[in-house]
């Protein structure tokens, strides 16, 4: 399993009460359902409506099942931003 970072940004980091945590898992699906029982209530709520960079590249779209974590990797969970 790999073990590396997980970042909150903004509400993210608010519900998690936490600007960071490590992660220990292969795909970003199963780190961020360790979060999620790490943390349930708001963050859960709050994770539906981010976007993740995993290693500073967009996941976008794909299935975060198919999403692989690299050791010593960097997971940033970042919530819609107000403003321009």
């Amino acid at each position: 399993m790999a073990k590396g970072t997980v970042r909150y940004w903004a509400a993210a980091k608010a519900a998690a009460g936490t600007a960071e945590e490590p992660y220990e898992a292969d795909t970003l699906a199963e780190a961020l359902a360790a979060a999620r029982e790490r943390h349930p209530g708001e963050l859960v709520r709050v994770l539906r409506r981010c976007s993740f960079l995993v290693d500073g590249d967009p996941v976008g779209t794909r299935g975060h099942e198919t999403v692989r974590l690299a050791e010593g990797g960097t997971v940033e969970v970042l919530p819609p931003f107000a403003g321009g």
